[in-house]
């Protein structure tokens, strides 16, 4: 059984439809990225899944059960967290405590403050700093371990890379093994194609708010990424970085 499904998914900003009849799958133990170009739909589609945006009951399948339209905070307990899009620490708070926030849900897992330190040791020598006082990559970091201390089952991860240098990108990436091991599926929403690829079991591409293309990472070739993110030819090889395989 799928961890998580979409059918049929849409979403509206108003009286803008953001989202076309997206169906999405992912399983336990999978990595899944989901790429395309600004404003295709990819972070509308995580805050559908997160409870941000109101959608369909029926829309949203996770662990067997409707979830679509539920409260962000119920979503958090049954085990979703998400990683989002230029971190948002609380400018306020300590590593430490930023980290300690994410274990509010109270549910039980394999992740707790020492082993996010284990995960990335970085954070154990600067747990007394002022979160935002570090530089981009640990914040990131931060963020990544705060999600992690709500034990999900399923992490989403909005532009892991955005702004970061290659070398920090790396080190955040090397991480993920870990995290699927302990028993939590990754969604990745990234705009680095080769990094997604590389990265991810299989991969979906998003183009309009609709789904241009999916199928598995090591299977898709250039030229039908080219044309599912762009919508006809182009010479995406070198603008998407060098790890797009044939």
């Amino acid at each position: 059984m799928n961890l998580l499904t979409t059918q049929e998914l849409t979403a509206f900003y108003g009286d803008f439809q953001a989202l076309y009849g997206i169906d999405f799958a992912i399983d336990e133990g999978e990595v899944v990225a989901i790429i395309g170009a600004n404003g295709a739909g990819k972070s509308t589609f995580l805050r559908s899944l997160t409870g941000l945006n109101r959608v369909a009951r029926d829309a949203i399948r996770f662990d067997g059960e409707p979830i679509g339209g539920r409260a962000p905070h119920d979503i958090v307990k049954r085990g979703i967290a998400l990683v989002p899009e230029g971190r948002r620490l609380f400018p306020s708070l300590s590593v430490e405590e930023n980290l300690v926030l994410g274990a509010n849900p109270g549910r039980p897992g394999p992740w707790s403050l020492q082993r996010v330190c284990e995960l990335f040791p970085i954070l154990a020598e600067r747990r007394r700093s002022p979160g935002t006082a570090l530089s981009g990559g640990q914040q990131q970091m931060v963020a990544i371990g705060r999600a992690l201390m709500s034990n999900p089952k399923l992490l989403l991860c909005d532009e892991l890379s955005l702004g970061l240098a290659p070398t920090v990108i790396k080190d955040i990436y090397a991480a993920m093994p870990a995290i699927v091991a302990a028993g939590t599926a990754v969604i990745v929403v990234e705009q680095d194609i080769g990094q997604a690829l590389r990265v991810a079991h299989r991969v979906y591409c998003f183009q309009e708010g609709r789904v241009s293309l999916a199928g598995d990472a090591d299977a898709l070739t250039r030229d039908q990424i080219a044309e599912a993110y762009f919508g006809t030819s182009h010479p995406i090889a070198e603008e998407a970085g060098h790890g797009i395989r044939h």
